[in-house]
């Protein structure tokens, strides 16, 4: 995790840092002056955590979408290295080249071997763009596939971790199939004989996270979003402007209470107090907990019941009605 003077703090999280900032004030007092300060910091320390407590309770969606966002919000090679052992990175898709915005390879969760991928972004100018701010180009999709059949090849659960605004939209993206690859890997995922576990772990936009999306169990972390499309594209579409992204993510219903409500995750994971930023070990202590009993219960199905019960959830998706038609 960032050191506290390295911290990034989001608009409604100020509060938050005035409290430190007071906390390092009142250690500076107490080293100058030969004073104990431990009484006053100590309870700046609760403020702080009952702050926390009360921000995350009361966010509003477009506050979700910012918490997914945050940068210093572990990705998915941090959940990995915090939550697994012994992971070894497979590369490229066996066509085009290693695409950096998708990561993945056999690690240990537990005693489990399992495959785990997922988009990766970075925490420095640098990395986001040599890993294209975790938007995943056709070969992303395809090395995603190749390494999701040999899980399938030597019979280990999948575990994704879906974290992207959404799959590259350039020329060149669309010129190599980046429809296709998502479509492709939609198709296949669907059929695969291995448990499948998708976990949301910050953004999950559009076919970018339907492309490693489908699964057993498909779960969101509590300040994470899921829909068709970022609230500011929306309001651009919609208002002709980015103004409207605060309504546009009221309107989209994209968080995780939304989504179980409509039947489209299995569930909402927790996050520890504040967000995912504050505690990584923790965070991933959180997820590996929930996924290990879930890997094991999925194991018990045979592979032809997974695969039917996992057509079916996903073929019961959506509502609609039909209008009575009028009699001639």
């Amino acid at each position: 995790m960032p050191e506290l003077k390295n911290r990034q703090f989001l608009d409604f999280e100020k509060p938050i840092k005035e409290l430190y900032d007071q906390i390092e004030a009142q250690k500076h007092i107490a080293e100058k002056g030969k004073v104990d300060a431990s009484g006053t910091i100590a309870m700046l320390e609760e403020r702080i955590k009952e702050t926390k407590r009360h921000l995350t309770s009361h966010v509003t969606p477009w506050q979700k979408v910012q918490l997914s966002r945050h940068p210093d919000r572990p990705y998915t090679l941090k959940y990995i290295e915090n939550m697994c052992t012994d992971f070894v990175e497979l590369h490229g898709d066996r066509n085009v080249k290693d695409d950096k915005a998708m990561v993945g390879g056999f690690a240990k969760i537990g005693d489990e071997t399992v495959m785990i991928l997922g988009q990766q972004k970075g925490h420095n100018t640098k990395m986001r763009q040599l890993r294209n701010f975790g938007m995943a180009n056709p070969e992303g999709y395809r090395k995603a596939l190749r390494l999701m059949k040999l899980a399938e090849k030597f019979n280990k659960p999948i575990i994704t971790l879906i974290d992207t605004p959404g799959a590259f939209p350039g020329l060149e993206a669309e010129e190599r199939g980046q429809g296709e690859a998502i479509a492709r890997n939609i198709y296949e995922m669907i059929r695969l004989k291995v448990p499948v576990i998708c976990v949301i772990i910050g953004e999950g936009a559009s076919g970018g996270a339907l492309g490693i999306g489908v699964g057993d169990r498909v779960f969101m972390l509590e300040n994470t979003w899921y829909t068709v499309i970022s609230p500011e594209s929306c309001s651009s579409i919609l208002w002709r402007t980015w103004d409207k992204k605060e309504t546009a993510a009221e309107q989209l219903k994209l968080t995780g209470e939304d989504m179980l409500k409509f039947g489209l995750v299995d569930g909402v994971i927790p996050e520890p107090l504040g967000g995912a930023h504050w505690d990584y070990d923790e965070a991933a202590t959180i997820l590996k907990n929930y996924l290990i009993p879930i890997i094991a219960d999925l194991k018990k199905m045979n592979p032809e019941e997974r695969v039917s019960k996992r057509i079916e959830k996903f073929s019961k998706m959506g509502f609609w009605e039909d209008e009575p038609t009028m009699a001639k």
